[in-house]
């Protein structure tokens, strides 16, 4: 089934083309077909023609139902199902419950690399729709955080949200989430494993086609505890 909804949605348009054509010449062969059942005189070309004419309905009627069921699907059906139905790659285990903390491999990384200094500044932050907004850009922070922000996107699938020494390019996850949040909590953070200095907490949403949107990326400075 879930290869059947992937093939309905990958090949939307060209359904329809085909469809559309397939009509053309259906409802064509049915006018034609009613033209001759009209004419007819005898009763042997009578039944010929009664025939042709119920075959072409059946031929009509099937691509107006097979038309209809595209449409209900593509609208209804498929917009409503799961991200990672759509997805080819291995996606986060949203079903489990969410940490907050990395895993010792990520840890491991992290620490063989050097933070640098965060600049207080956003990037690809979008209001209503994709924001943290706590922590604000340079705060300092320290412990086990909330964070607060929104995620409210058409066709939403799921969003995680990775932290990332500053400069870097190795991102980590910290966690996930499958409902839209309205300037609410998107989870947890704890930072006490984390090497005190800069670092870059970022947003990342998908919607349920599978398209990542741009991330919303938010420097951060981690102090250690007192």
């Amino acid at each position: 089934m879930i290869e059947f909804y992937k093939f309905l949605a990958s090949y939307e348009v060209l359904i329809y083309i085909l469809l559309a054509i397939g009509s053309m010449f259906a409802f064509r062969w049915l006018w034609r077909s009613w033209q001759e059942f009209q004419t007819a005189v005898y009763s042997l070309e009578r039944q010929f023609s009664s025939r042709r004419l119920g075959q072409s309905a059946a031929i009509s009627i099937l691509i107006v139902i097979l038309f209809c069921i595209e449409v209900f699907m593509t609208s209804f059906i498929i917009p409503g199902l799961p991200s990672d139905v759509f997805l080819t790659t291995p996606t986060l285990d949203l079903i489990s419950t969410p940490t907050g903390t990395l895993s010792a491999e990520m840890m491991t990384q992290f620490a063989g690399l050097i933070p640098q200094t965060a600049i207080a500044n956003t990037s690809g932050c979008t209001p209503n729709q994709i924001m943290i907004t706590s922590p604000q850009p340079g705060e300092e922070i320290k412990g086990a955080i909330e964070l607060i922000g929104t995620v409210d996107i058409p066709n939403f699938g799921f969003y995680k949200y990775e932290v990332a020494p500053q400069g870097s390019t190795t991102w980590a996850t910290i966690s996930a989430g499958r409902t839209i949040v309205n300037k609410g909590s998107l989870g947890r953070w704890d930072t006490t494993a984390l090497t005190p200095g800069d670092y870059q907490l970022r947003l990342v949403v998908t919607d349920n086609q599978g398209q990542e949107l741009p991330v919303c990326v938010v420097p951060v400075r981690i102090v250690p505890l007192q």
